[in-house]
């Protein structure tokens, strides 16, 4: 066989290796992305439901169809083959495309909502928001949010990639049960049971989404919205306290961080099954270790001293117990670390700097399990996750 000796940043050596199966399932993924992509563009509102399922239904089974076929004959072991020769995923020309596109994306569903159709000033919904008011209200009676757009296309990628992932990695029963969860937690509690419980007249909450990470649980219309819905919100207030204080450490002592940054996470379910083509991108020196102890800690500091500030404004009316006003911390928090870092950053640049950005150097709940890590007991699977909390760990939760 003769070497390869394209230098071209797109080069893919494997096209012309491609089957007609792989072939035509790609063919079927890029045409239900285009529905969407159309409907978005063309800001319609009519026939939602057909270019909706339409669309879904071609990716599902172009997604489905190319996993088999590219999978279905590999030999047991790990398969990163050619990872640092394909455009997509050694930083290449795809890759920045790729980037730029989840960047945009990013950036439109935080501050410029009304460009991916969200009505505004009581008109109603268009383009990509209209096309999942179906869903949205089977699932709650009222019309699709931005965030909604969000949390369907988010859960849909943890599902496709996340069976990917499990026939991919078939033969470790390990992938396959930690995939498995954190593909229900994303679905059952991120997506369908908060979007019930609005149905139902009850406030928004995910249950696995805990505070640190949960930075705005604190915040006064986050607990006026509870304590408003009676019983079932005072057990979420209840829930919420619970799961940082008692929960958490319970189970970090016995099982480390991996509970559930592997787990139960959405960012790290994420991470593991979407950003899994992506992970040999991150940064592995000495310098962004140390880096990263200090960013990932620094944030932690920075939720945990806004939220005294919220909460004793709350209770005391006192606003500026830190010399800055309360309100004030908590934008700067929700921007620069909600939506810029957890959001742009940390999903927008997979392909650049590897899936776990967030995870290694802005999340608070993972500084927050690392300081827990460090008093595990000495159980057999715990012995590697509390040498990694005092070394590098780099993708390794």
């Amino acid at each position: 066989m003769e070497p390869y000796k394209s230098i071209s940043l797109t080069a893919h050596r494997n096209t012309e290796g491609l089957k007609m199966g792989q072939k035509m399932a790609l063919s079927l993924v890029g045409f239900g992305l285009l529905l969407m992509m159309v409907y978005w563009l063309s800001f319609r509102s009519d026939e939602a439901s057909l270019w909706l399922w339409a669309s879904i239904g071609l990716i599902s089974t172009g997604s489905l169809w190319y996993t088999y076929a590219q999978y279905k004959n590999t030999l047991l072991g790990i398969k990163n083959n050619q990872n640092w020769f394909v455009s997509l995923t050694s930083r290449g020309t795809y890759a920045w495309i790729l980037a730029v596109f989840l960047t945009g994306f990013y950036v439109l569903l935080y501050w410029f909502p009304h460009l991916l159709g969200q009505g505004i000033n009581g008109m109603k919904n268009t383009g990509l928001v209209a096309l999942f008011d179906p869903l949205s209200i089977a699932l709650k009676g009222k019309s699709a949010s931005q965030w909604f757009v969000y949390g369907a296309l988010y859960t849909l990628t943890i599902l496709l990639m996340g069976l990917k992932f499990i026939y991919k990695y078939r033969h470790n029963k390990y992938q396959i049960y930690r995939t498995t969860s954190v593909m229900f937690f994303q679905t059952a509690l991120a997506f369908i049971l908060p979007e019930i419980m609005q149905s139902l007249n009850k406030p928004y909450y995910d249950f696995k989404n805990i505070w640190p990470l949960n930075y705005y649980f604190f915040f006064d219309w986050n607990i006026d919205a509870m304590l408003a819905a009676g019983t079932f919100g005072y057990f979420m207030l209840f829930w919420g306290i619970i799961s940082f204080l008692v929960i958490t450490p319970v189970l970090t002592y016995y099982f480390g961080k991996r509970w559930y940054c592997s787990w139960v996470c959405g960012c790290g379910g994420l991470a593991e099954t979407a950003g899994d083509p992506f992970r040999h991108l991150s940064d592995k020196s000495l310098k962004a270790w140390k880096v990263e102890r200090w960013m990932i800690h620094s944030v932690l500091v920075f939720v945990t001293l806004m939220t005294i500030a919220v909460l004793a404004a709350r209770f005391t009316g006192f606003r500026n117990i830190f010399l800055i006003d309360s309100g004030t911390l908590s934008s700067w928090y929700g921007f620069f670390i909600g939506a810029a870092f957890s959001g742009v950053v940390g999903v927008g640049f997979y392909p650049l700097l590897g899936s776990r950005v967030w995870c290694r150097f802005g999340c608070p709940m993972a500084a927050y399990l690392g300081i827990l890590q460090r008093f595990t007991i000495k159980l057999p699977w715990n012995k590697e996750a509390k040498r990694m909390s005092k070394f590098p760990h780099h993708n390794q939760c």
